[in-house]
């Protein structure tokens, strides 16, 4: 499936303007029901490889009913909360009470939801209330489950199969147990890790008779033997959990999103993949706070990259189409290869590559109809990020004119939009200030789609401003303003 599928499934919730958390649960479920092997552009050579499609995901937009992307309903569940941490929306399993998610491995219709003798599984995670110790926590104090089918016993009496974090939370495993009574265990893989709270972590493990291989934010953190010790069908009759095991202990503390399950091992370049395209949505999140300092603390020193809200970041509205024969570096950077088509349906398609910069560095596109400049111009509109020594498409364009702009990753402000977008785009100075009379960000106004003067205006029509909807974390472009007024008996509460 071509990317411009992609594009049109995003259109289309833009245009019905959905809620933040279906919206980009629909990007990630895309991703994993395509995930393909190939190089993310930028990266050297490499062609596509086989679709791998999931035997089921969760983006948990459903937190009333917990059921599946599938509509695949849980077994049972209890004590679960919901948060916008993540992408989208996440399941919380973070509670002094039993809980748990419950699912069949295998559905009555036949339907399988997990494999745990070959198979991958790949998830997002945060720590709700702790960190590893080895980052300056107390870890979560207990050999905690992200996710488990049967049960551990000393004796292998039940059959266990689990991915888990030890109370340190300074390694996490994948473990499991025969149910022959045998005290048959193996621990396959064990890899370090240093979580802090809130930050999400990309962890995707594979398995099969020949090996196993954890994965960890996109890159191989370690591997082990063959799957040849795994739960036999009485204890996977019981279902498997995610959070914590089948009777709501030994909980992770922490959030879940975009949860997916495959009956085969996913390929290397396939978890890279879709890790360095998730990635992005994460950090352009302000919800995702916890994520912005430890994300530029660790990135590349190859460019300074956008600090604040990340608000401009990803591939947009910009086809891959393939590398460069031909790749030049500079300090410079330029559009070559241009060539365009004109469709019956009267839109047209622009091809072209990026030339000049850097290995590794995104560059800002963008278009207009007019070849406009100054403050007092026709705003450009920005189509997405670019690496250089590579070739794109823009298609569908509504004019038969294409003037086209690079911009550098600059961003004088530290406030999370590019030099290049503030000018072209917004027409404010990078020098001066980003926030509007009432304290908002305009990077802020960017990311949810509003214009930098609309701070007294109500989309939505909850009841909150523009301006009120950030001061109280709520979203302008969904109804939701009365959810944040709470009232205490003998007391009412007014709008605020």
């Amino acid at each position: 499936m071509r990317t411009q599928s992609l594009l049109s499934i995003l259109s289309q919730l833009l245009t019905v303007k959905l809620s933040r958390a279906l919206f980009v649960g629909a990007v990630f479920f895309f991703l994993v029901t395509n995930a393909r092997a190939q190089t993310p552009p930028g990266g050297g050579g490499g062609s596509s490889g086989p679709t791998y499609t999931p035997l089921n995901s969760w983006s948990f937009h459903d937190p009333t009913n917990w059921t599946s992307d599938y509509g695949t309903a849980p077994v049972s569940f209890t004590n679960l909360a919901f948060s916008y941490l993540g992408l989208g929306s996440s399941l919380v399993v973070d509670t002094n009470l039993p809980a748990w998610l419950k699912f069949k491995t295998v559905e009555t219709g036949g339907s399988t939801n997990l494999t745990v003798n070959q198979g991958s599984v790949l998830f997002w995670f945060a720590p709700g209330s702790w960190s590893s110790t080895n980052a300056g926590g107390s870890g979560p104090g207990q050999y905690a489950r992200l996710i488990e089918a049967g049960q551990y016993t000393t004796n292998s009496s039940v059959g266990w199969w689990s991915v888990y974090v030890d109370p340190a939370a300074d390694n996490i495993y994948f473990s499991a147990q025969t149910n022959d009574n045998s005290g048959t265990y193996s621990n396959y893989l064990t890899a370090p890790i240093s979580w802090k709270t809130n930050y999400f972590h990309f962890v995707a493990l594979t398995f099969s008779a020949t090996n196993s291989l954890l994965y960890l934010d996109g890159a191989l953190a370690t591997n082990g033997p063959g799957v040849t010790v795994y739960p036999g069908a009485n204890a996977l009759t019981n279902g498997f959990t995610i959070g914590g095991d089948a009777a709501g202990n030994y909980e992770s503390h922490g959030l879940f999103n975009n949860v997916a399950t495959y009956n085969m091992p996913l390929d290397s370049s396939t978890i890279s993949d879709i890790f360095s395209r998730t990635l992005p949505l994460y950090m352009m999140s302000p919800w995702n706070m916890a994520m912005w300092p430890l994300n530029n603390a660790t990135s590349s020193p190859a460019y300074t990259p956008i600090a604040g809200f990340n608000a401009i970041s990803g591939q947009g509205n910009l086809l891959w189409d393939g590398y460069a024969s031909t790749c030049s570096y500079d300090t410079n950077i330029w559009i070559s290869n241009v060539s365009a088509a004109h469709a019956t349906n009267g839109t047209t398609s622009v091809t072209f590559t990026i030339q000049g910069g850097a290995d590794g560095v995104p560059y800002d596109v963008f278009a207009n109809s007019i070849l406009s400049s100054g403050t007092n111009g026709i705003p450009w509109a920005w189509m997405g990020q670019g690496y250089h020594c590579n070739t794109y498409t823009l298609a569908n364009l509504s004019s038969s004119i294409c003037f086209l702009r690079l911009g550098t990753p600059q961003d004088t402000s530290g406030m999370g939009l590019t030099d290049a977008y503030e000018w072209l785009v917004l027409h404010i100075s990078p020098y001066g200030s980003q926030t509007d009379a009432y304290g908002v960000p305009y990077a802020w106004y960017a990311m949810n789609g509003l214009d930098i003067g609309s701070a007294t205006q109500d989309p939505d029509r909850d009841g909150l401003l523009n301006y009120q909807e950030y001061l109280y974390g709520t979203r302008p472009q969904v109804s939701e303003g009365f959810s944040i007024w709470v009232s205490q008996p003998g007391t009412t509460s007014n709008l605020p």
